[in-house]
């Protein structure tokens, strides 16, 4: 089945985690959303509950995670969430969150991803937008650098170089489809190392964070009692958050991705950088197969949605 449409949840879905850095528990809550609405957050704990759409222009903060903020009103860490809606393919969607910061859970995607089937995916009657790339396109930072060329389907080619043993160039490329993200990229767990987790917490950050949300690397090796779940985990998230970066454009974009060393700061960089450049890309909506092969195009594959449109 080819997605040409757009989705929200068929049911209201919640759950309840601990924050990485406020350390708080925290309660959300997705609802389904009507067409065009996009991923809109509401903070349920301030008053008049104030919104915020989940756009490139709404970032606030990139220092350790993605935040999103209007009028002194901010949600960080959204990027895990994001994924999740992405690699579905939810383009409607509300958040309520009765915090500053949505919860850590395991400190990847899959919970997210979970939550989501759990509460049933819905075909809606308009259809998607997406953005095309018809221009290669980069943005440099030092030896750090993100790279797109036109490209007849969504990928992600990511290289990853730290200066420690275990993180000595990681590569992974994923060509998009909601099972590949399911099975490939919603699992793979934030990482950090002990050092900067112990100057962290003595500056008041990762108050929540432990060795069930993320997977902590010493000198020599991995804290971790269970190990990792991928032997790439590492250059696994990093792809993981940049999906969930890239979903702040508000549309699926068909085009190759090449990012080298990137983080959050550098995709948010990139991503204003290349909406600017309207020159670099056109956006289309697809309503049938002939569409996609006229316009020599393969539509991301979002994972199963219930046929029902609404």
């Amino acid at each position: 089945m080819v997605d040409y449409r757009q989705r929200t949840l068929r049911e209201e879905i919640g759950c309840t985690g601990i924050g990485l850095h406020s350390g708080e528990m925290i309660r959300i809550n997705i609802k389904p959303a009507s067409c065009n609405t996009g991923i809109r957050f509401v903070r349920t704990d301030m008053p008049s509950q104030p919104a915020i759409d989940a756009c490139f222009s709404n970032v606030s903060d990139t220092t350790l995670a993605t935040s999103i903020g209007v009028n002194g009103c901010r949600v960080s860490t959204v990027e895990h969430l994001m994924a999740a809606f992405y690699g579905l393919g939810i383009d409607n969607a509300v958040v309520e969150i009765d915090g500053p910061e949505v919860p850590i859970m395991d400190g990847s995607s899959a919970p997210f991803v979970f939550l989501v089937k759990s509460a049933g995916i819905r075909e809606q009657k308009d259809p998607k937008r997406f953005i095309v790339i018809k221009k290669s396109f980069k943005v440099d930072d030092g030896n750090r650098s993100i790279s797109v060329y036109p490209s007849r389907e969504l990928k992600i080619s990511y290289i990853i170089d730290f200066q420690h043993p275990l993180l000595r160039n990681q590569e992974f490329e994923l060509h998009f489809s909601g099972g590949d993200f399911v099975r490939e990229i919603s699992k793979a767990r934030t990482f950090g190392f002990l050092k900067d987790v112990q100057a962290l917490k003595a500056n008041g950050l990762a108050r929540g964070g432990s060795l069930d949300n993320a997977v902590v690397i010493d000198d020599f090796r991995i804290i971790n009692e269970d190990g990792l779940r991928f032997k790439d985990e590492f250059v696994r998230h990093k792809v993981l958050d940049f999906i969930g970066d890239l979903s702040l454009v508000q549309s699926p974009v068909i085009g190759h991705f090449v990012v080298k060393k990137s983080g959050h700061f550098l995709n948010q960089q990139m991503l204003t950088s290349l909406m600017q450049s309207k020159r670099h890309w056109k956006e289309c909506t697809f309503v049938s197969q002939e569409d996609c092969s006229r316009n020599r195009v393969r539509i991301p594959a979002f994972g199963l949605s219930e046929p029902a449109l609404a």
